[in-house]
């Protein structure tokens, strides 16, 4: 590693600013354009940069903490200088570089070129023409006319991550996976190529920016491989509804808010935002790696999270052959979530009275790339809130369950994910992610089974697989110095004091030391943040927020292999660490082809004390996805969540203010009109002390 430090720039041009930014606003595109001129400004004209980030360097924490304090106090606001963090290569070499750009003093103060086996994610232009140099290369034409594809068909090539298993892999590289288009309709661009999966697979080098090696897949039970044959076509399978028959019998179900969003978001500068519902105070970012993030997240004045965002994931491939053992995709650090983000359309993939946020990253010259409705906000209807009738008058009292949804959408080549942050008005969130998408499909011969793998077309396999993901939560349960406890549920043994042997107790543990944790379903094992020093005035108890994830099957890959040893958050349900600056994300800050050792499990292994401190938690969730027939050509939604509850934060039910629900705003329509009433005794007391029953039916 060498480092190069730069006191100061001449000027190159620079664009002005018009507005000021928030000290946690994403980058302007004038700031983006400032940025890459300044770090093109140190080599000779005529070099070429690949850029592969341009985003926010954030302040420190020790600065940001008291501005934010002094910002909601309405109190002078301290100066904080604004920054860039960038990642680029000198294009067609291997050579990657980290910068620190101060745009407020207009100087690069930090130049970095990083060491082997670090590499940076891939960028759609790069894709695109990884995709091309694939197709173009006379080899793997020579391979692809064995195959004696009818004329026209159109040869479609998915780029992957290379991947790492420590043999000659210390290039960059991708793996392209080679579908072909329905032959019988080969105009149709919209047609499932994953239904019609290829023997060949090309290597390209990103260097060279050629194609080095074309592996031949298995397509048996066991690693060996055969020499293209002619390929007999089996008939296509389509998602898209064009190709359907749709049933005719559905009703339309609007949803109509005609006095408008109870949600208000502010414009802060040209990128910042702040959202506030329901006595909820949020600031929303948006960044290439991890898309949404959460900041300042207060409720009713109370500060309860500094920041949140999902800080990775990993989808390792179940099938051990090559080159398929390498299959685990970590699609933020190879590619990014805000990359990837979906443009979303009104009335489909958000409801109701609909806020968009846009967004502005870079593109790979260090340009301003401007992306629409990354972001979608609106309220929804979630059931019933909470609800009581006495029984004894038929009285009901019931509130329904609004919520706010911050929801952004990523396709990442055959899968999506729909990810949300959802709030409620009892003081809850949860992070939702829904999978959906295809399923990535491998040739297979006919007749063949496999047990890391199903059948779901025909001569197309779909590997079993995990997703794992590590939900990042900067707590501040009123401060930021907390600390993480469990309870859990223990039977009292059999004494003169539990003689029947029904009691149980809710026993605490401190969690003292930096570590990863995991769930105990059979002692119902639930974590909380508290504050230790701020009580609960009704009953004295520490403040704090419950933590309900999901219990899932951790990596199912050998400790000793790159799948382990990269994934380092993915064994534990919960990491907790010391808060350290810059420690964002688990699997380590370049998942591309990494070796693991900069990520959660090595920050948890230095053993520091995470008592009343500022401490982070990495919260995992997953899904074990073993492949069925039903999940092709796209599969229906798989659902998984992680909630954050109040407990003792509160002095009642926070919604308890909430107004009741009533058919004067809710318009239903009546379908029975017949009631229930359910029969009650009660007793009185009279003039002399007498008891009376009466029934009541």
């Amino acid at each position: 590693m060498s480092t190069e430090l730069v006191s100061s720039v001449g000027s190159v041009g620079l664009v002005e600013e018009r507005v000021s930014s928030h000290p946690l606003s994403p980058l302007t595109a004038s700031e983006i354009t400032n940025t890459s001129a300044l770090v093109q400004s140190l080599y000779p004209k005529g070099t070429s940069l690949q850029y592969k980030s341009i985003t926010l360097q954030e302040p420190a924490k020790s600065q940001l903490v008291p501005y934010l304090d002094a910002e909601y106090s309405g109190v002078i606001l301290p100066s904080i200088e604004r920054r860039a963090f960038v990642s680029y290569y000198i294009r067609n070499t291997d050579k990657l570089h980290e910068a620190i750009v101060n745009l407020s003093r207009r100087r690069v103060e930090s130049n970095v070129r990083l060491g082997p086996n670090i590499h940076g994610p891939g960028d759609a232009e790069e894709i695109l023409l990884v995709e091309k140099i694939a197709l173009q290369d006379e080899g793997v034409k020579g391979e692809i006319a064995k195959l004696q594809l009818p004329e026209g068909t159109a040869v479609i090539s998915d780029p992957w991550i290379y991947g790492s298993d420590g043999v000659d892999d210390e290039q960059r590289m991708y793996q392209c996976f080679l579908y072909m288009r329905d032959p019988r309709n080969p105009s149709n661009l919209d047609s499932n190529h994953y239904a019609f999966p290829l023997t060949i697979s090309p290597v390209v080098d990103t260097v060279a920016m050629k194609v080095i090696r074309i592996d031949l897949l298995p397509t048996g039970m066991d690693h060996s491989t055969k020499e293209p044959r002619p390929f007999r076509i089996p008939p296509p399978s389509e998602y898209d509804p064009e190709h359907q028959q749709l049933r005719s019998d559905l009703k339309p179900l609007s949803v109509v808010q005609p006095q408008g969003a109870s949600f208000k978001v502010t414009q802060v500068g040209e990128t910042g935002r702040v959202l506030e519902w329901q006595k909820w105070f949020v600031r929303i970012g948006f960044n290439q790696r991890e898309g949404m993030v959460l900041y300042d997240v207060r409720y009713d004045g109370r500060s309860i999270f500094y920041r949140m965002s999902l800080s990775d994931m990993v989808i390792p491939y179940a099938d051990p052959r090559h080159p398929f053992h390498k299959k685990a995709a970590f699609d933020l650090g190879d590619a990014g979530a805000g990359v990837m983000a979906n443009n979303l359309k009104l009335g489909c993939d958000c409801l109701g009275s609909i806020h968009y946020l846009d967004a502005v990253l870079n593109t790979e010259k260090g340009e301003p790339w401007h992306m629409k409705n990354v972001v979608c906000i609106h309220e929804q209807d979630s059931g019933i809130g909470w609800k009581h009738t006495n029984y004894r008058t038929g009285k009901a009292a019931i509130v329904r369950n609004r919520e706010l949804v911050v929801q952004s959408i990523i396709t990442v080549a055959n899968y999506e994910y729909i990810m949300a942050f959802i709030f409620n008005q009892a003081g809850e969130i949860k992070y939702e992610v829904r999978a959906t998408g295809i399923v990535s499909t491998q040739p297979i011969d006919e007749g063949v089974q496999v047990p890391w793998g199903t059948v779901v077309h025909p001569g197309v396999l779909a590997a079993h697989h995990q997703h794992i993901f590590s939900l990042r939560v900067d707590p501040a349960i009123d401060g930021h110095n907390n600390r993480l406890i469990y309870e859990e549920a223990h039977p009292m043994p059999r004494s003169d004091f539990n003689p029947h042997g029904v009691g149980y107790t809710v026993d605490e543990t401190l969690i003292e030391k930096s570590a990863g944790l995991d769930l105990d379903v059979d002692r119902n094992r639930t974590f909380k943040v508290q504050n230790h020093a701020v009580r609960n005035p009704i009953n004295g108890k520490p403040v704090a927020y419950k933590i309900h994830a999901p219990p899932f099957q951790k990596l199912l890959a050998d400790p000793d292999s790159f799948h382990f040893k990269r994934a380092e958050f993915a064994n534990h349900n919960i990491y907790v660490t010391k808060y350290r600056d810059g420690e964002l994300y688990a699997g380590g800050k370049y998942t591309n082809q990494s070796r693991g050792g900069d990520g959660v499990r090595s920050w948890a292994s230095r053993n520091e004390d995470v008592t009343d401190t500022d401490l982070v938690l990495f919260i995992q969730f997953g899904l074990q996805h073993a492949t069925r027939i039903e999940d092709f050509p796209v599969m229906p939604c798989e659902i998984i969540h992680v909630a954050f509850k109040p407990a003792n934060f509160f002095e009642k039910n926070p919604a308890l203010d909430v107004p009741p629900s009533s058919q004067e705003v809710n318009r239903s329509t009546l379908l029975e009109a017949e009631g229930h009433h359910q029969g009650s005794v009660e007793a009185k007391v009279g003039q002399k002390g007498e008891v009376c029953c009466s029934s009541k039916l």
